[in-house]
């Protein structure tokens, strides 16, 4: 591992652990010739095509993905290591499809649900492009969605409502 500091290959392994339920291997280094620490994350990759909506094929990107929830959560108190779960959790269900390909909507749906429960502020920023809203009242039925539904999950475990 090339150092980020001096760019020295000569690096040791202080510390591993294993995160997110194993999906990630986190590991300290330092660098041998100029003794600074940084960190390193290992992911499992995914040799996935993604079919999107109008028959388009691309390799599934992680990092777009992390982009894209980035963006929804944006300004609203979500940590990043609750991104990376979010996004670990998706990975996981992609992996356990049989197959090579994907649809985009599994993606998609699979984010929305985890958002959904997370934070409805970010699952409308999320699902306004996913689904490309046009107008205002498909809008508007996605939040009249999202709040019948926690109406019900509130009533269900005896919270009041508000």
């Amino acid at each position: 591992m090339r150092c980020p500091f001096c760019h020295s290959q000569e690096t040791d392994v202080i510390d591993t652990r294993k995160i997110n339920e194993g999906e990630t291997i986190r590991r300290r280094r330092k660098c041998r010739i100029c003794n600074r620490r940084f960190t390193t994350y290992e992911y499992v990759e995914l040799n996935l095509t993604v079919v999107k909506k109008n028959g388009e094929r691309e390799p599934y990107n992680r990092e777009k993905l992390m982009s894209g929830v980035r963006i929804a959560c944006y300004r609203r108190a979500i940590s990043a290591q609750q991104i990376e779960q979010l996004v670990n959790h998706v990975e996981a269900v992609l992996m356990a499809q049989d197959g090579h390909e994907v649809p985009s909507s599994v993606i998609g749906d699979e984010v929305l649900a985890r958002l959904r429960d997370l934070d409805a502020v970010a699952y409308i920023r999320f699902a306004s492009v996913y689904h490309s809203f046009d107008d205002i009242d498909r809008l508007r039925e996605a939040i009249e969605e999202l709040l019948d539904r926690d109406s019900r999950t509130n009533l269900k475990s005896g919270a009041p409502n508000e």
